[in-house]
């Protein structure tokens, strides 16, 4: 099957698809004219992929699971890791929710006078509430 025909398929785009070639996740079995040729096991292999993005895995790290032959080699180690950073996310996601809705109902005359926001603030200042994508204080924006 050639590239355009992976890529409607799939529903991943042929630069995703060139990508994940030259990052060894994906290999052609050939060329017709000048498009890639893949064999139809490369959507199950994207699946793959696509099901290792969403659990928030690194494409280096899928790489390494599903291996360059198609035989995967699922590393449960790392599973078990990545589903702890999963529960640690979790409880800190529900705790900025219940802050956030107790911020909006709080009864302190200002939030700068209701106790449990100045201890978010106090956790904030002290880095112990970070960004979720650089890990690092969120920044204002201009």
């Amino acid at each position: 099957m050639d590239i355009a025909e992976v890529a409607k398929r799939s529903g991943v785009p042929a630069s995703t698809l060139r990508f994940y070639e030259e990052k060894g996740l994906i290999s052609s079995i050939g060329r017709q004219g000048l498009r890639r040729v893949f064999n139809d096991s490369i959507l199950e292999r994207l699946a793959l992929i696509a099901l290792g993005r969403a659990e928030g895995f690194s494409l280096d790290e899928i790489a390494r699971m599903i291996g360059s032959k198609g035989n995967p080699n699922i590393d449960r180690e790392l599973l078990v890791s990545k589903a702890d950073e999963l529960d640690r996310t979790i409880h800190e996601l529900v705790a900025m929710r219940d802050g956030l809705r107790h911020a909006a109902i709080c009864s302190a005359p200002s939030h700068m006078e209701c106790p449990k926001f100045r201890r978010l603030l106090g956790l904030a200042q002290s880095g112990a509430i970070r960004s979720k994508n650089t890990g690092k204080l969120p920044q204002k924006r201009r």
